[in-house]
């Protein structure tokens, strides 16, 4: 494949660009780029302007195939590497050793550069092609955020988002045209926002701010409080939810099957733990389906897939697991089979279970395979009368275990009475 240069280019167009992007741009047969970026090239640039199609991803391999062979140049917004176009690229199967790559200095290096914020200890969030919601995960009292938007109508967006869900308080200020002759800062908060629509090139920095400083909020580990979830009791309870999770293991990357969501805590709570981290969530009940997919947006994470249906039946299409929980219809046959085949060799399983049926088919599956088989027992202090006891929640028997780890032999052994 020909060599691919992409060129950042900033709000102030071809003044800011380096000798070496301007030389490649002046060369070039071709040049793709969105409408907006095109029109900042001078007229010295003699290529062919092809602007990007909607929707671009399902373009980009023809485009490149129809400009094979010719020097090609594709504009992206600052730095292409940083949720822009050369990202986009590389997962379209354009090899890394083919494109060469000049960035601009980012919206985000030039937005923290304005607000006098390090760059290594702020939170960034895009809203470019991603659900509003994905921001909730990044509010905590305190903290700083900056927000690439996607058009001009982001900032009220947001702000509305702040109000609803407890930043009503924060500070929020609309960078807009970062870097060009029209560079302005405009600012409000939250609640109450009455900024019309400004540029669409912006970018949003929020001070966060609660409205109320005793609400129940979101904590960087697992375990968030139950009342953070709606539910119809079919939750997986925070203790035994973080012990769960432990025993889970996130790791960047790693895709989850929650097998019988009920709220989606399982699910949710994998997919906060990184932001590259994915799961879905299978369920057969409709509303509890609905009820994981309101809960999962207001936690921050509404890339959590949820499937609505039956195990093992709604499993045979999903991508192969790092990890499964199964936290309902252990006893329905074939379930634990079917994860137990699918999970690949390094993977985790994790069940939980309060019943005795499904403990005596756990303590089977120990038997055979190994792991570890615990028992989660949790008390709450209550009142009893004018004074103070424990009420005992129903014990977990929870079976964890890591398919071929240590102390997984694979060799048979009695099961239920029978050499397996």
């Amino acid at each position: 494949m020909s060599a691919i240069t992409v060129v950042g280019v900033g709000a102030d167009g071809w003044p800011g660009l380096s000798q070496a992007a301007r030389e490649a741009l002046t060369s070039a047969e071709a040049v793709l780029g969105g409408t907006r970026q095109l029109a900042l090239l001078p007229a010295e640039v003699t290529a062919d302007l092809v602007s990007w199609p909607s929707p671009l991803r399902p373009s980009v391999p023809g485009l490149l195939a129809r400009f094979a062979g010719r020097r090609l140049v594709v504009l992206a917004s600052g730095d292409p590497m940083f949720h822009g176009i050369g990202r986009t690229l590389i997962e379209c199967g354009v090899p890394a050793e083919s494109l060469r790559v000049l960035p601009h200095p980012s919206s985000v290096s030039l937005a923290c550069a304005r607000l006098g914020w390090p760059v290594e200890e702020t939170e960034v969030v895009t809203l470019v092609g991603r659900a509003p919601e994905s921001l909730h995960a990044a509010l905590y009292p305190g903290r700083r955020v900056l927000v690439l938007s996607a058009t001009a109508a982001t900032p009220a967006l947001v702000a509305k988002l702040l109000t609803d869900c407890g930043f009503g308080p924060s500070r929020v200020r609309v960078l807009e045209q970062l870097g060009g002759p029209a560079e302005a800062v405009r600012e409000g908060v939250a609640e109450g926002w009455s900024l019309p629509p400004g540029d669409p090139l912006n970018i949003l920095a929020i001070d966060c701010v609660p409205t109320d400083p005793n609400a129940p909020r979101q904590q960087l580990t697992s375990g968030l409080r139950d009342e953070l979830f709606e539910s119809d009791g079919q939750l997986t309870k925070r203790h035994v939810r973080a012990a769960t999770l432990a025993a889970l293991g996130p790791a960047p990357g790693e895709l989850l099957w929650d097998i019988g969501g009920g709220s989606g805590s399982i699910g949710i709570e994998w997919l906060r733990a990184h932001r590259s981290c994915r799961a879905v969530s299978v369920e057969r009940d409709p509303v509890r389906v609905e009820r994981i997919v309101r809960n999962a947006a207001a936690l921050g994470v509404p890339r959590l897939r949820v499937v609505h249906g039956a195990a093992p039946a709604a499993l045979a299409e999903l991508d192969v697991p790092d990890a499964v929980f199964v936290g309902g219809g252990l006893t329905v046959p074939g379930v634990l089979e079917a994860c137990w085949s699918a999970l690949r060799p390094g993977g985790r399983l994790v069940a939980n279970t309060v019943t005795l049926e499904s403990e005596a088919l756990l303590t089977q599956w120990y038997r055979r395979y190994g792991g570890e088989l615990v028992k989660l027992s949790v008390a709450h202090a209550v009142p009893v009368g004018g004074f103070t006891g424990w009420r005992q929640a129903m014990p977990v028997t929870q079976w964890s275990v890591v398919k071929g780890g240590a102390g997984v032999s694979g060799a048979a052994e009695e099961v239920g009475g029978a050499a397996k």
